[in-house]
């Protein structure tokens, strides 16, 4: 399973609409987007990596308060036992109406044979 399939399953009992790389539909007054961040391999056993560390960024967009919505989505990833790197209010985009929050995370993979 790949990161973003895994967390779009996650998102989804959360209740609100989630897309990767840019919401293309007419976005609703809260919506999520997923950007992935990185892949790394961090941890090496007789110089061959031994785990595959995936990293993505959740944008949470709401035009009412940022803080149910960012709990749940922290709350889902930790359940599923995914590590929470990062969160931060990035600001209010005036332009918009929406408030912009991130959650960071990452998972671990077993490397495959290379």
């Amino acid at each position: 399973m790949s990161l973003l399939s895994e967390i779009h399953d996650i998102l989804r009992p959360v209740g609100i609409p989630v897309e990767t790389g840019v919401f293309s539909d007419k976005a609703p007054d809260e919506y999520i987007v997923v950007v992935p961040l990185t892949e790394n391999y961090d941890y090496f056993a007789d110089n061959q990596p031994v785990v595959d560390i995936h990293e993505a960024r959740i944008s949470i967009f709401t035009k009412g308060n940022y803080l149910s919505i960012k709990n749940a989505v922290v709350k889902a990833f930790l359940v599923a036992e995914f590590t929470v790197t990062n969160r931060q209010y990035i600001g209010y985009e005036a332009d918009t109406g929406y408030h912009h929050y991130i959650v960071d995370v990452a998972n671990y993979y077993e490397t495959e044979d290379i």
